[in-house]
């Protein structure tokens, strides 16, 4: 992520989201603001807050895609939440802080999985060892630190020679359908059922991990493949190899230094006052969002987390509400603005084609695994953008989710019976769209139920 300037990550985004270049833009600086950061002295480097933002625009052009690309890019610990699925304090539901305790859950997942790798060249060593003993038991009477027992240096000889060719049967497949037995660990513990209210479910005591000091650990035989085995013995041993504590704590450092939270549907909560019935608890849950987003601290069963230079991306479409419609300190924590356009017809031909996971490439790659090679002549593409940006205008525009159902509309006879087809290849052009969608189409009645 040093290496990446705002220009170069505008255009790692472009590689996937078509337009929206204000959005990109002001999520770029806001992730190279995040290095400048770590270049500055201590003493200036924690003063230097985050400028979160909100992103306003419609449902399907692009404010989710930005965010989860953006993080994936700079590697950083992401979590996605709907600020409607948060209550305030004192209604059932879910706190606002819990966003903050599964963010430490997936930095420590990523983490681990990072510490995993880095290991596993010395684990698949030991764990090939260890299989190779259940695959060649060394002899009954060894003795503690005598690997090879009370054998003669000739029985040893063999002994070695026979446990390389298993080695090599091994390494070449020829052992993949024997079975073998080995220990694992028995991961069943009593089942203890809580019936609890707000918050209960991020307790900061973790039942499971009390439950497995007081009951002891049993074990039991298992048969498994030999692949299967191996993989099992991997896992194991890379478990031992990585230091957990250590893994904690750079999980902790990450979400610190470098988490990104996505809240979207902001303006679900976004609610005057003089509203009444069940979402008298929107202000509510803006005032328990506040602390969390101007900085913190949060109780995790990893520990203290602070919020402090956590980025937060809020988006919402704001077709009822309005951004001043938060409460003002709050307002006061998304610093930058910045709309995003909804799709016209020249967007939706470059999404079919242009993204690295353009929706006509999947379609094409996904028949192709039934031998049916498609082909989407341009005409044919230029019908099928008109038609979403049409039924987009009659019905609800869901900007571009609306494609995902015309092409499945469109392609529904060749997908059901692309493993019966003769002609191997099948071109799409205007007339094949315009037969399947036109009257669907044209027939508003219809268009509103079937795309």
């Amino acid at each position: 992520m040093d290496a990446l300037t705002p220009r170069e990550i505008v255009d790692e985004l472009d590689k996937y989201i078509v337009g929206q270049n204000d959005a990109k833009r002001a999520v770029a600086i806001a992730m190279r603001n995040r290095w400048r950061r770590q270049q500055l002295p201590p003493e200036l480097r924690d003063e230097v807050a985050p400028k979160n933002i909100i992103m306003i625009g419609p449902t399907g052009v692009g404010k989710t895609e930005i965010a989860r690309r953006l993080a994936a890019l700079a590697h950083s610990p992401f979590l996605k939440v709907e600020a409607s699925k948060f209550t305030e304090v004192g209604y059932v539901g879910r706190d606002v802080e819990s966003m903050i305790r599964d963010l430490v859950e997936l930095s420590k997942n990523m983490v681990q999985q990072e510490a995993m790798e880095q290991v596993k060249t010395r684990a698949e060593e030991l764990a090939e060892e260890r299989l190779l003993d259940l695959l060649l038991p060394p002899s009954p009477s060894k003795q503690s630190g005598e690997p090879y027992g009370n054998l003669d240096e000739l029985g040893q000889q063999h002994y070695q020679n026979t446990r390389e060719k298993f080695r090599q049967y091994l390494h070449n497949g020829s052992l993949d359908e024997r079975f073998v037995e080995l220990e694992v660990q028995d991961r069943h513990t009593p089942m203890i059922e809580v019936i609890s209210g707000s918050g209960m479910e991020d307790m900061d005591i973790n039942i499971k991990d009390m439950l497995g000091n007081i009951f002891p650990q049993r074990k039991k035989n298992r048969k498994a493949k030999v692949p299967e085995a191996l993989s099992i013995l991997l896992q194991e041993e890379q478990q031992k190899l990585i230091d957990v504590e250590n893994i904690t704590d750079e999980a902790k450092r990450r979400v610190e230094q470098s988490g990104i939270i996505f809240l979207d549907e902001i303006d679900k909560i976004a609610g005057r006052e003089s509203t009444a019935g069940p979402d008298v608890s929107r202000e509510g849950v803006q005032r328990d969002l506040l602390p969390i987003v101007e900085g913190s601290t949060v109780n995790t069963k990893h520990g203290m987390v602070k919020t402090d230079h956590i980025l937060f991306i809020a988006a919402g479409a704001f077709h009822v509400s309005k951004p001043s419609d938060l409460i003002p300190e709050l307002q006061g924590r998304f610093p930058i603005r910045v709309e995003l356009q909804a799709l016209e017809k020249a967007d939706l031909i470059r999404i079919l084609n242009e993204p690295q996971n353009a929706l006509l490439k999947q379609y094409k790659a996904l028949l192709a695994t039934e031998g049916v090679e498609l082909t989407f002549m341009e005409d044919a593409i230029e019908e099928l953008a008109s038609i979403a940006e049409r039924v987009n205008h009659q019905t609800e525009n869901i900007g571009a989710r609306r494609l995902y159902t015309i092409l499945e509309r469109l392609l529904d006879s060749i997908s059901f019976e692309a493993p019966d087809l003769t002609d191997t290849e099948v071109v799409i052009d205007r007339q094949y769209v315009c037969e399947r969608l036109e009257d669907i189409v044209q027939r508003e009645d219809l268009s509103h139920f079937i795309l």
